[in-house]
């Protein structure tokens, strides 16, 4: 194991990070859609209020984080049939409503807890680590630091607050006064740090993602016939990700497109919902063309200004009018083989997945995951770039990472290979 994911420590991680802003369950479904444009992953942590003049230790803090809500979970809420009638009842719905509770997906840690402990902790689920900002805290993690002033570090199950690790010469008034700041990193924040030190955790990097088992071939999927809104009953906490396929006559499934929380990111929120409630699989993730749609999708009301079809996004409010469906209207191009699921030559902008294969390089999996902002990538056999055989998520990457060293050496990548996986 990498010696830098012992001696690094979880404050290292968070220079530079804001303040966390608590989003609360009270907050409406209108709120959220403009919260989650603006977040990493596509969701954001819910939490309870506070109950005014208490004081608040760790454990209650834990206690008042609800779920994290996605864009997935917004879209598949306003594809209900009443939403869909009124969409004014359903955006103004309190969050509280759509979050699937979950409080097990975040962790409030010491800014001390090593970052090994904290990768172990996001592979079996965590997806956030709340950190308390300290004015003694540096970012700067000295050698050897399961020792931190001192003191053994902490058990990560049972995190208590910050300022029991203050040293004897810091002002507990002091620290009282910041123990209510703090910034949350999500596992985006840790894998950008990961490829940063690609150097000392060789031979890991360029090695395939199939040698060091991060294939995940336990993946969800609907078949491109199927209607959009049975994704809605498949799609799993980690990715959050439906995969669309097509299965061929030997039985093999060709993937053409994924419904997932990255990819309604920052789309217009009541068009996908429609589109969710009224279309194949199929059709939503190639899109369908306005002339089609002219002729047999009916008309359906839209939350906008001037400013057009992304304003729900902004925090664009006004009147409701009506408007024809449109791929793009979803963020998806438009393309002439909307009746044709078979070929993925063409370019279909966002609509595309991101796939690799399975001998693509740890190294270049993440380099795409980050450069695209996404939360996973689907994997293809190295023969047919159509034919799905897993995925690769968050925690199968931090998994491979913190995997212990073998007997046996790994085949690895060159760095010319590696060098055109980036430009894929």
């Amino acid at each position: 194991m990498a010696s830098v994911l012992v001696y690094h420590v979880v404050g290292d991680l968070t220079v530079g990070k804001p303040e966390l802003v608590e989003f609360h369950e009270t907050e409406t479904v209108e709120s959220a859609i403009r919260a989650i444009a603006e977040s990493p992953e596509g969701s954001i942590p819910i939490w309870k209020k506070r109950s005014q003049g208490v004081i608040e230790n760790s454990d209650m803090r834990q206690m008042r984080f609800v779920g994290i809500l996605s864009s997935f979970d917004v879209v598949a809420f306003l594809a209900k049939s009443w939403c869909l009638e009124d969409q004014d009842k359903a955006m103004k719905t309190p969050v509280s409503e759509v979050v699937v509770p979950n409080n097990s997906l975040l962790r409030l840690v010491d800014p001390g807890t090593r970052l090994i402990d904290a990768l172990d902790m996001m592979k079996h689920g965590v997806k956030r680590l709340l950190v308390p900002k300290s004015i003694v805290w540096k970012g700067m993690s000295k050698r050897f630091s399961v020792v931190y002033y001192g003191k053994w570090l902490k058990n990560p199950e049972s995190p208590s607050s910050s300022s029991n690790n203050l040293p004897a010469n810091v002002n507990r008034n002091t620290s009282a006064s910041i123990r209510d700041k703090y910034c949350c990193l999500s596992r985006e924040d840790v894998l950008r740090f990961i490829i940063g030190c690609l150097g000392a955790l060789a031979p890991i990097p360029l090695t395939s993602i199939a040698a060091l088992g991060a294939i995940n071939p336990h993946y969800s999927y609907i078949e491109s016939s199927t209607p959009a809104f049975e994704s809605t009953q498949k799609v799993p906490q980690d990715p959050s990700a439906v995969a669309v396929i097509e299965t061929t006559s030997d039985g093999q499934c060709k993937i053409i497109g994924e419904i997932s929380a990255i990819k309604l990111w920052k789309c217009d929120y009541l068009s996908a919902a429609w589109a969710l409630a009224n279309l194949s699989a199929g059709q939503f993730v190639m899109g369908v063309e306005d002339n089609d749609t002219s002729r047999s999708l009916p008309d359906f009301c839209d939350n906008s200004r001037s400013g057009g079809d992304n304003d729900l996004v902004n925090g664009g409010g006004g009147s409701r009018k009506p408007k024809k469906f449109s791929s793009r209207s979803v963020g998806f191009f438009n393309n002439s083989a909307s009746h044709s699921f078979g070929s993925r030559s063409m370019y279909r902008g966002r609509s595309a997945p991101l796939t690799c294969k399975v001998t693509s390089s740890l190294a270049a999996v993440m380099a795409q995951m980050l450069s695209h902002r996404a939360t996973h990538v689907w994997v293809t056999e190295d023969e047919n770039e159509e034919v799905l055989v897993g995925v690769v998520g968050y925690a199968d990457i931090l998994g491979a990472v913190t995997k212990p060293p073998t007997s046996f050496t790994p085949p690895i990548r060159s760095s010319e290979g590696f060098a055109n996986e980036i430009q894929c």
